[in-house]
């Protein structure tokens, strides 16, 4: 069995919402903090990577 990789999502800002965009089927909507000098922050719920765009690297 074979695990999806958790998604990744180039953001605006630098405080963002993550509910799992999936309507019922996501989680509860929580406001999470990236820090500047990391540039990307998890969500504890879907472990989706929010990377803010000044810290994206295609």
């Amino acid at each position: 069995m074979s695990m999806q990789a958790p998604e990744t999502r180039v953001v605006e800002t630098y405080r963002v919402a993550c509910d799992g965009g999936e309507g019922a089927l996501g989680h509860p909507r929580v406001w999470l903090q990236i820090p500047t000098d990391k540039g990307w922050v998890e969500c504890p719920y879907c472990d989706a990577k929010l990377v803010h765009r000044d810290h994206h690297q295609e």
